[in-house]
């Protein structure tokens, strides 16, 4: 609706600009049927969106950027490939998810510290926090147990970027394992040097080398992720490792990997949320004087939410278009509310 808006206003039909990606019957599917859009591509309710990359979700928006997404897709289906190996030792996988069990005890007692050496690798731990911290922090496990399992994943790229907390990874609290992702390729071409024979790529993978040996020499563990060179293929190829990673050691600690409750949980939340704003505003409305959250609380007779209308009353005061007023108390608790009469409310 924002973006419609901002279509509307430059006095543009949002509707011929506009391809959408959802579920067929969705009410996305539908308002972009009545409205006229150029294009919908399907996807599937059993399709989460952690593991929608290699979907239309991710696949459309890399095409329309001009990236190499039949490569992408064979990068992933290689590595599909090695992982369903049985033999342990043959499957990267598997490797990976027995070092996780290893590192973290099988309860994710460690962080996982991701480190790739390469600039354009720098958002892939922020997919990885979402790949591995929504798939396995879970309360119960397979056989309905409590057992608040998980893996914080935390990270940046290297070697810039690590300088910001390398010094407590050394010498800190050893509570993480780091997995370091090295690129052997440089660039195509020819390296600039910036000492006689010594290029900046020697530099990074120097870092890297000095990096891995500092913490190890300091009882700090860590996984090194190898790949020739940075290309779309690759990056299939590593997108499909962690997701099946995250799949195998999720069965090594007996949970689901597949779905998100705690997620659900946080929209449904936010639903009751709304549902009071509107309460109180409503209740706002009908009353001539200023009114405290605890005074709010207890006209709409919801004396456990002085909290969150206190939360929805500074919220609403702070935008004017919502025509919610504040008037100052001795501390920022005992503010109170009106709603003006002069300007008219915008559900």
């Amino acid at each position: 609706m924002e973006a419609e808006a901002a279509y509307r206003k430059a006095s543009l039909n949002f509707g011929s600009h506009t391809i959408g990606i959802t579920m067929n019957g969705s009410e996305l599917h539908k308002h972009a049927l009545a409205n006229g859009w150029l294009k919908l591509f399907p996807m599937w309710d059993w399709v989460g969106g952690r593991t929608s990359q290699l979907s239309a979700v991710g696949l459309l928006p890399a095409a329309l950027q001009g990236l190499d997404i039949d490569n992408l897709l064979s990068g992933a289906h290689a590595c599909d490939e090695l992982t369903r190996k049985a033999v342990i030792a043959e499957n990267p996988a598997a490797l990976l998810a027995l070092m996780w069990y290893h590192a973290g005890g099988g309860r994710g007692e460690k962080n996982l510290i991701v480190l790739p050496y390469k600039d354009r690798l720098e958002l892939f731990s922020k997919y990885l926090q979402q790949l591995i911290m929504e798939s396995l922090g879970k309360e119960l496990d397979l056989d309905g147990k409590q057992v608040n399992q998980g893996l914080t994943v935390l990270g940046n790229k290297g070697s810039t970027d690590q300088h910001s907390f390398i010094q407590q990874l050394r010498e800190g609290m050893n509570d993480f394992f780091v997995t370091f992702i090295r690129v052997l390729q440089d660039r195509k071409g020819r390296s600039l040097e910036v000492e006689p024979a010594v290029t900046s790529g020697d530099f990074l993978d120097g870092f890297y080398q000095g990096t891995r040996r500092a913490l190890h020499d300091n009882g700090r563990e860590s996984i090194t992720i190898t790949i020739g060179q940075l290309s779309a293929f690759s990056v299939g190829v590593l997108i499909a490792l962690f997701e099946r990673t995250v799949g195998l050691y999720a069965r090594l600690i007996n949970i689901n990997a597949y779905h998100q409750p705690g997620v659900e949980a946080g929209k449904k939340a936010a639903a009751t949320v709304i549902a009071l704003q509107n309460r109180v505003v409503e209740c706002l409305k009908q009353e001539s004087r200023a009114l405290s959250p605890a005074e709010i609380a207890e006209l709409i007779e919801a004396p456990e939410e002085v909290e969150s209308i206190f939360l929805i009353c500074e919220h609403l005061a702070a935008n004017p278009d919502r025509a919610i007023r504040k008037a100052l108390g001795s501390s920022p608790f005992y503010a109170r509310y009106s709603c003006a009469a002069s300007v008219v409310y915008r559900k």
